[in-house]
């Protein structure tokens, strides 16, 4: 029979690895499908080799995309051809239904039509390769060629028990560490921030965790907008208002923003004023820099203490402002200039880039300088990339931004590449969020139809959510109650957030975001302190002991828990938080049956020490796993 090939989705993570070693035990020519942004391909290989596995073969894709699927099995295909090996992959993918067991393959019948043999037949000679081994337990063929698998009993236990003794929950560290800067929150310091400002700086706060936790070197930096000419407007306003008020503070920066706003529309000899700030800002006078750092420096701490209300990892330290890059803009112009990059255009500096044309087929102007020498984001944006790649030696950067701004970083990250900013071998990334809608359908807004303050809302979520809490259990002191409402009142607002795909919009609704059922921060919180509740009546009980797993649901549990290393390699690689959150959700409804169908306390001897171990493996993955998404739990509740 010609040597059957098996392509195995997520193959470098733990169980991954376990099954793609099996399979070429098996005789299977072995293809490790992985992702893109995976960085460990060459490590992970080396691994093999040292275990006995000289000949697996990797390709690259996201398999979400079509396009990519494609491509691996081409490349696969071209691979096997060139070393004699025909045969259509065969594809293994986790069962959708764990009642017909835990992993399913497909492609037997693809592959025994062009072999002109009976699919079932062919299906079973495989599944008898496969069967009894030391990771998987039966192989059963069903429907017409279909081969469903269940993993061993004892290799779940072996990792279960790992998992437990390991402080790390068995997640490896990466061999091969990054350094990955990370472009999040950047809110604009003439304005307080607003809701629009939330997806940006939680989405890259758990990335931030998440890359950290496995091993990598993550800088956060937090772009805010400190430079322009509306600071020069602030500026000349905050002059007059301590003219007027030697007492005066600055306390609202929102409505201090509109007071000078119309102050410079309507009063010229202001305007006029402002504008002349302006060019002392610009130019370095020591007395209107005094003022301006004192505009940033208020504004910074509204900013974080916004921060902390969220509970973000981002402190004043991460703070690198476009201020920042200002010295740097005209030598960025005159080097694009000087590589024919940058030409003149109407009195400005313009790179056209062939890769953006319009309908008109002509190639995308992206301006690095106005007419007059004055300079846009694209100035200041070129000019970090240099610094990140450059002085912060950056490996891979992302960018946390709104979807709607995708067209500039591409086009950014397309001029940065021509200009030698961005080497080939370092990855530069758009992380595009949607939009926070209201039930209407619109972008969120007050009822007035003004901008949500970001503090507004998170005051909200707290006070709805002590109120619950309270309502709840009429036992709990104020303090209490205030305590808990303020962990489930954020928690809520992240999760909401963070549960759903980034790159869509989604609504925005008080109800569904605290509720105690459904895939929501206050059911995930309520599952931990529930397993928390049973260690607790657990009293003394041998953490130790030999895992047994025998019950169907205690295996479905253990093989749940085991995917963790893998979730978080999937969202360091796509950078999408919600697929741990949709994880944290399945591990918690998971337990909910296993609790209800097993009993814990109840049991006896090596059985109890079995569930406890479940138990206690499934609130250190919950409590891990919502630390990397920025959520907080609870003991009681």
């Amino acid at each position: 029979m010609t040597q059957r090939v098996a392509l195995v989705t997520g193959a470098m993570g733990g169980l991954g690895t376990a099954i793609c070693q099996e399979l070429a035990k098996a005789g299977h020519k072995v293809v490790a499908a992985y992702h893109p942004q995976f960085d460990n391909k060459d490590a992970w290989l080396a691994e093999m080799a040292e275990a006995g596995f000289n000949d697996f073969v990797c390709v690259a894709g996201d398999v979400s995309s079509l396009e990519d699927c494609q491509k691996m099995v081409a490349e696969a295909e071209a691979a096997f051809t060139a070393a004699g090996i025909g045969g259509n992959p065969v594809v293994l993918q986790p069962a959708k239904n764990a009642d017909f067991g835990d992993f399913q393959i497909n492609g037997v019948m693809g592959a025994a039509k062009k072999a002109k043999q009976n699919p079932r037949e062919l299906a079973q000679k495989v599944a008898d390769a496969l069967a009894g081994n030391a990771v998987v337990e039966s192989a059963e063929v069903a429907g017409p060629g279909f081969i469903n698998l269940r993993l061993n009993a004892a290799f779940l236990a072996q990792n279960i028990e790992a998992a437990l003794l390991d402080g790390h929950l068995n997640v490896r560290q990466t061999k091969v560490p990054q350094t990955v800067v990370i472009d999040y929150s950047s809110p604009n310091l003439a304005k307080e921030m607003h809701v629009g400002h939330l997806r940006s700086s939680i989405i890259g706060d758990s990335l931030n965790r998440v890359l950290s936790y496995l091993g990598h070197k993550v800088i956060a930096q937090n772009h805010v907008g400190d430079w322009g000419t509306q600071f020069g407007m602030l500026v000349a306003y905050m002059v007059a208002q301590q003219q007027e008020n030697a007492e005066f503070e600055l306390a609202d920066l929102e409505q201090f923003y509109r007071n000078a706003k119309i102050r410079f529309d309507e009063d010229e000899a202001f305007a006029d004023t402002a504008r002349e700030y302006v060019v002392k800002l610009q130019g370095g006078d020591e007395a209107v820099l005094a003022l301006w750092r004192q505009f940033v420096d208020v504004s910074l701490q509204h900013a974080q203490a916004v921060y902390d209300t969220l509970g973000l990892k981002l402190t004043p330290d991460d703070v690198a402002g476009e201020s920042k890059y200002n010295d740097d803009l005209q030598t960025v112009v005159d080097d694009l200039s000087a590589k024919g990059l940058a030409v003149d255009d109407a009195g400005a500096k313009v790179v056209f880039l062939d890769e953006f044309k319009n309908q008109d087929g002509e190639p995308a102007a992206f301006i690095v300088q106005k007419q007059g020498g004055g300079f846009l984001y694209a100035s200041t944006d070129l000019a970090c990339v240099r610094y990140r790649v450059g002085r912060l030696n950056a490996d891979r950067l992302l960018y946390v931004v709104d979807t709607r701004q995708k067209l500039h970083f591409e086009q950014l990250f397309t001029t940065s590449r021509k200009a030698g900013y961005l080497p080939e071998n370092v990855s530069a990334e758009f992380i595009g969020f949607g939009t926070m809608m209201g039930k209407d359908g619109k972008p969120f807004k007050t009822r007035s139809g003004d901008t949500v303050k970001l503090v507004d809302l998170l005051d909200e979520a707290v006070e709805r959510a002590t109120a619950l809490v309270q309502s709840k259990n009429a036992g709990l002191d104020e303090k209490q109650a205030a305590e808990i409402g303020s962990t489930v009142g954020i928690a809520a607002v992240k999760y909401a957030d963070l549960s759903k795909n980034r790159s869509s919009d989604y609504v925005f609704d008080w109800e569904s975001m605290l509720s105690f059922e459904g895939n929501t921060a206050p059911y995930l919180q309520y599952a931990y302190t529930r397993v928390q509740s049973v260690m607790r009546r657990a009293g003394e009980w041998n953490q130790q002991a030999a895992v047994v797993l025998d019950a169907p649901l205690e295996k479905q549990l253990a093989l749940e828990l085991l995917k963790f290393e893998d979730v978080l390699q999937s969202v360091a690689e796509t950078s999408y938080p919600h697929y741990l959150a949709g994880y944290l959700y399945q591990v918690a409804t998971l337990f909910s049956r296993f609790y209800e169908a097993c009993p814990i306390l109840k049991a006896e001897g090596a059985r109890r020490e079995t569930r406890l171990q479940l138990a206690k493996l499934t609130g250190d993955t919950l409590k891990q796993g919502l630390d990397l998404l920025g959520i907080d739990t609870l003991e009681v509740m």
